[in-house]
């Protein structure tokens, strides 16, 4: 295997984030399920996927500066997607001012992130649901 070290430097960045959806980023990504004591996306990810219809699910996902967590978060951006799931994914620090945060910024930036990504979804007509037409 050849390996650019420019790229390998560029990737191993704790201030950049791999994006496990992009191919260039996927051979950099390293597992680290086995130090960390169990599948942390695939629990995140089942626990969105086996909610019933009317249960909403939280979670926290803490973690030290530069250990991974935008990354795992990316990662189960891409496992919801696939499982044709509706994902918002944002930095808080490209909408928000760190040294000056308080509850209502935070709740403004996620509803204009979830109105952004509205813009560009499609909505199909539900099955079994007959078009009326208007007189």
């Amino acid at each position: 295997m050849n390996l650019d070290i420019k790229q390998f430097y560029r990737a191993t960045n704790p201030s950049k984030t791999l994006d496990i959806s992009k191919p260039e980023d996927q051979k950099f990504y390293i597992d680290f399920s086995s130090v960390r004591g169990g599948q942390m996306i695939e629990e995140l990810k089942n626990s969105i996927l086996w909610a019933d219809e009317d249960e909403f699910t939280c979670n926290l996902f803490t973690g030290h500066v530069g250990c991974g967590k935008s990354t795992e978060l990316l990662y189960l951006k891409k496992e919801l997607e696939d499982e044709d799931f509706h994902v918002i994914y944002f930095e808080s620090d490209e909408d928000l001012d760190m040294g000056d945060i308080d509850i209502s910024d935070i709740l403004l930036a996620i509803a204009r992130r979830v109105s952004q990504s509205l813009e560009d979804v499609t909505l199909q007509q539900p099955k079994g649901v007959l078009a009326s037409k208007q007189h």
